[in-house]
């Protein structure tokens, strides 16, 4: 590896880890800036260049874990969060029920979704859609929202959460974009939703980067090696700020900035590919 394709690998790293969690789908930023401009494919080959958006993903991941690692070794019982009964607070359960439509339909559609969504063109749709429910969120979603903290949110809640996070598997539509705004259409605020958002995320995520892992293991060459690297250590790097930037930012400005964001991008990549 040059030193210009670790360029690439820390440029990607970026794009995923500062859009991994922001309600502005990484899926879509990579394939923008994968796809349009960085073309790894063309150094790395097809198998090796997809591979390697899953190790990068898995940065993403660290950075949640290192966030959330009270509440998410508390899910286990590796840590006691306070003196509250289980069925009291925010448990292994709520996570569980939040994210098993996902997984079903996942894995029900995983292949038509590979086949027909991975596009520019899809991910433009995506964008749009997704603003247009963020919006949705920010004024149909109730004044004074009830839940507040997690432990006060209800396995219901945490199923129609899921329910929703099934929009996320339309490449470019963004997985906390989808769950954050179901939350707070269902009650929570923003920065409660956005909380259960990546700590779903975890395990979800997780599972979904070790199956493509396992699966795509004979890619996985020695000569790659350093790309892989910079690549985990850029998303890890970026996603840590990003987390930390977003949450505190979710309160205050909500979900409308971002919404209008995607929107401009849409029209602007609209134009790249239809003009």
């Amino acid at each position: 590896m040059d030193l210009f394709e670790l360029i690439k690998a820390l440029i990607l790293g970026f794009v995923e880890g500062m859009t991994e969690f922001a309600p502005v789908s990484s899926t879509g930023h990579l394939i923008i800036v994968d796809d349009m401009w960085l073309k790894s494919q063309e150094f790395l080959g097809k198998y090796p260049a997809n591979t390697f958006k899953i190790v990068i993903q898995l940065g993403s991941i660290l950075a949640v874990v290192v966030v959330f690692w009270k509440r998410l070794f508390s899910l286990v019982g590796l840590y006691k969060i306070d003196g509250k009964k289980m069925n009291k607070r925010f448990n292994l359960m709520h996570v569980i029920v939040g994210m098993l439509p996902a997984v079903v339909l996942g894995f029900a559609f995983k292949d038509l979704i590979d086949d027909y969504l991975f596009r520019v063109e899809t991910v433009i749709a995506a964008l749009i859609v997704g603003a247009l429910l963020m919006i949705a969120a920010d004024k149909l979603g109730p004044k004074y929202p009830k839940v507040k903290t997690l432990d006060q949110i209800t396995y219901k809640q945490a199923f129609t959460v899921g329910l929703v996070q099934c929009l996320s598997l339309w490449p470019g539509f963004s997985r906390s974009g989808a769950t954050i705004s179901g939350g707070v259409l269902f009650g929570m605020n923003h920065r409660t939703a956005a909380d259960f958002t990546f700590i779903m995320a975890v395990p979800i995520m997780m599972g979904a980067s070790l199956v493509s892992v396992l699966k795509n293991w004979e890619h996985m060459e020695m000569d790659y090696l350093s790309f892989y690297v910079v690549g985990f250590i850029s998303a890890f790097v970026f996603a840590l700020i990003s987390i930390r930037f977003f949450l505190a930012l979710i309160s205050k400005v909500k979900l409308m900035p971002f919404a209008i964001y995607r929107i401009v991008l849409a029209v602007i990549l609209a134009i790249i590919v239809f003009l």
